[in-house]
């Protein structure tokens, strides 16, 4: 009988702080028993207990050495195949456990992580599970010496140009993150924990503002628009407007800015908080209406309507001269939605640019009072 496959793009993977610590589990092994397994049960966050390949492990006595490779599964993470790296040393006083973060692990450099500055980007709870795991193992140990845990990771200096991190003062390395220890395939989930992560940074820095935008072109158009605000305060919020206005709501935020461009827009105004190509199409319905509410000829706005892309949209009411606007009152429906699903909680700035970054439009919710 053959195996049933697991169908493409639904295969779970492991996050870096599981990794670490099943790497730090297999080297505390090793400074118990005095041979580093090939493969190791690691207790995951959320209590499942997973084995992992365990590479490169050794021992001398005083030292102990494992690493992890992570595999996220069918997630594109920017994190895949890291050598997550757990060295382990003895102290000499009884019960001490001491986690810090070696080459390639980030160094936290700015506050609103809920870390220590000046330590290691190893989040809350990965840096439980890891102890948790050593001590479940080397409790015995534990009775008449303390353990050093250093986890590195050899490519993560390249890997954290990827991510988001600088922005948020991580420095010199990826972050160890994971709440329940599992990465589900395509969720994104460590873009959108950045996403959070950034608001909550952009909360510190006493100018009551974030700044979302849609992607990187968005983000330089209202960089250069908003030049007085320090670069923590823009967050790439990608398709996540959820995360990152509750997020906003969390840290009491009072004024959010929104750049983006027409379709992301769109989606916003039309009341969708998670924007991916693939949740949900754009209204282009909405579009027409805007378009016949400004007077297009009948024919144009059936041809929105009928159409497939909010570009289109775009394109034909800039052939009618009436570009701005017509992104001017499409500002204006992305701050009534806003303001609907968040009452009285913010003041509200939308900027709207075209394709190649250039201002279209802008509106302040004051101004539609």
């Amino acid at each position: 009988m053959m195996k049933k496959e697991t169908p493409r793009g639904t295969r779970t993977g492991f996050t870096t702080g599981a990794c670490s610590a099943a790497a730090a589990r297999a080297a505390a092994i090793g400074l118990v028993t005095g041979s580093v397994p090939d493969q190791v049960e690691c207790c995951l966050p959320n209590g499942d207990l997973v084995a992992f390949a365990v590479q490169d492990g050794y021992c001398d006595g005083q030292r102990a050495h494992a690493m992890v490779i992570k595999d996220a599964g069918d997630d594109p993470d920017c994190t895949d195949k890291a050598h997550l790296t757990a060295d382990l040393r003895l102290l000499p006083e009884a019960g001490q456990l001491l986690l810090s973060g070696g080459f390639g692990v980030g160094t936290v450099t700015m506050p609103g992580l809920g870390l220590e500055v000046g330590g290691p980007a190893i989040n809350p709870v990965p840096r439980k599970n890891i102890l948790a795991n050593v001590k479940a193992v080397a409790s015995g140990l534990l009775d008449d010496a303390g353990i050093e845990i250093m986890i590195s990771v050899p490519q993560g200096v390249e890997m954290a140009k990827k991510t988001l991190n600088a922005r948020l003062g991580i420095l010199g390395g990826i972050s160890i993150l994971g709440t329940t220890g599992i990465v589900k395939p395509y969720s994104t989930a460590a873009y959108r924990a950045s996403v959070v992560q950034g608001v909550q940074v952009a909360s510190t820095l006493g100018h009551d503002v974030v700044v979302l935008t849609t992607g990187g072109r968005t983000e330089k158009f209202v960089m250069d628009e908003m030049p007085h605000l320090p670069a923590a305060a823009f967050v790439q919020m990608g398709d996540f407007l959820r995360y990152a206005m509750s997020a906003a709501s969390r840290h009491h935020i009072k004024k959010v800015i929104i750049g983006g461009m027409v379709g992301k827009l769109t989606k916003i105004a039309q009341g969708e908080e998670i924007t991916h190509a693939g949740r949900a199409e754009v209204d282009t319905g909405l579009l027409a209406n805007i378009a016949t509410g400004l007077g297009a000829p009948a024919e144009v706005c059936a041809a929105i309507a009928a159409g497939e892309t909010a570009r289109y949209a775009s394109e034909q009411m800039e052939l009618l001269g009436l570009s701005v606007a017509f992104h001017t009152v499409l500002a204006e429906r992305v701050i009534e939605t806003l303001n609907a699903r968040y009452p009285d909680q913010f003041q509200l700035h939308v900027l709207v640019c075209d394709f190649d970054g250039r201002k279209i439009a802008e509106v302040r919710s004051e101004n539609l009072c």
